[in-house]
């Protein structure tokens, strides 16, 4: 299961995501999270050192942060625990 959602994360980035896909291709000096790492990348890592069910936990918390109002850039990692 990790696997596949691993693998599901990747497709992501690699076809919609507009920070790492081909869709960022159309505005290539734009940066459009507002985290550092993403939150496709902070999910990965997450599930990938957690688990599916605490990673996607962590990854849902992460995004629903995501807002017009958060600072810009922010450096947010992966907790250690």
């Amino acid at each position: 299961m990790k696997k596949l959602v691993l693998f599901l994360i990747k497709i992501y980035q690699r076809t919609l995501s507009l920070d790492h896909g081909f869709m960022g291709n159309l505005f290539p000096n734009t940066r459009y999270c507002r985290y550092t790492p993403t939150c496709s990348e902070y999910t990965y890592e997450a599930v990938d050192k957690f688990g599916v069910v605490k990673g996607v936990a962590l990854g849902l918390r992460r995004f629903s942060r995501c807002n017009a109002w958060s600072k810009h850039p922010h450096y947010d990692p992966v907790p250690e625990k």
